[in-house]
């Protein structure tokens, strides 16, 4: 995070440990007003990557889960780039800024990621870059948040994974009232101040939850090589094509996708107790065997923790679930419907 994004952050009464944004004072208050309004949040956690060149096209369509010959201007889509054994090492959403790739992610990946991919670069001609240091991440949702984009002359994207550029960045509509604002760190702050007029200010855990809603899991660190990507749902969000060519992982990706053996799958979950990205999902009566994992969570408006979990679908109607760590069973637990 950007010293003056941090500072000016700080100056609203952002608390701050190690980079991360935990609230602006009330915690509580902030997860109903998330549930209920409309809720401004940096996203700390997020980093972003470009892949330019004339190749980068090429390059990245024979890498990525996604149809990236496909993805135009205008436009945002999931994907993921996955081991040899079809396994998700990062997730992304993927947009242009220009002619030049951007994709944003998991910020505790992003070296790890940038660094793997310049390996396959070969004699392609592309450059992989993080722009994370140039750039601050905002996101935005609520029923006015269409109203505030407005108010200080935003673009608003009409569709789901519309990405609309402005002078200083992207706004991305992730879905429904949900918008990530992709923001030059010098505009950030103004950006914030005019948004925050209709917003209210929230802590990064927040946006978590958000998340946790929305369905759709972030890989991270904890999680990463840990799901093939229909476990995690990206065949049905469009994150995997099943129509192009090879890409690191595919034969399995397809494998399992044509002879139906994805045993596990998307839920989300309910428990009394913090729990974090990576923890194991047990059955009481079998802690030595994990028959699930849990991908992304967050405290939930009133109490307890809600998460987004891979689990095994034998097991998915449990009563006697446990959570690695924890002395506490699932309170709910339902798939998660795409």
């Amino acid at each position: 995070m950007n010293s003056s994004w941090q500072e000016h952050l700080k100056g609203l009464g952002a608390h701050i440990e190690n980079d991360f944004v935990g609230d602006f004072g009330d915690p509580a208050a902030e997860r109903l007003a998330a549930r209920d309004g409309t809720v401004i949040a940096p996203l700390v956690h997020l980093g972003l990557l470009e892949c330019s060149g004339e190749d980068a096209k090429e390059f990245l369509h024979n890498q990525l889960t996604s149809d990236v010959k496909h993805l135009g201007a205008g436009a945002a889509q999931h994907s993921a780039w996955c081991t040899a054994k079809g396994r998700m090492l990062a997730s992304f959403v993927l947009f242009l800024n220009g002619p030049d790739y951007r994709a944003l992610l998991s910020a505790d990946l992003r070296e790890a990621i940038a660094k793997r991919l310049r390996i396959y670069v070969l004699r392609s001609k592309v450059k992989i870059a993080d722009l994370t240091a140039n750039y601050e991440f905002i996101g935005l949702s609520g029923p006015r948040a269409e109203a505030a984009l407005q108010g200080i002359d935003l673009p608003v994207p009409t569709a789901a994974l519309g990405a609309t550029p402005f002078s200083n960045g992207t706004v991305i509509r992730l879905g429904g009232s949900r918008f990530a604002i992709v923001a030059a760190s010098e505009a950030a702050p103004g950006i914030w101040s005019g948004l925050a007029e209709k917003a209210r200010a929230v802590g990064t855990p927040v946006w978590h939850w958000l998340d946790v809603q929305a369905g759709v899991p972030l890989i991270s660190g904890p999680t990463s090589e840990a799901f093939v990507p229909q476990m995690a749902n990206f065949d049905k969000i469009g994150g995997v094509s099943f129509h192009k060519g090879c890409y690191p992982g595919q034969e399995v990706v397809a494998r399992t996708q044509y002879l139906g053996k994805v045993k596990r799958h998307l839920y989300r979950i309910h428990t009394t107790t913090p729990v974090v990205p990576g923890a194991a999902i047990y059955l009481a009566q079998n802690a030595e065997q994990a028959c699930g994992m849990v991908a992304n969570a967050a405290p939930a408006p009133g109490e307890g923790t809600d998460a987004l979990a891979v689990v095994q679908e034998g097991f998915s109607s449990a009563a006697d679930l446990r959570l690695e760590g924890a002395d506490a069973r699932l309170v709910s637990i339902e798939p998660v419907v795409v």
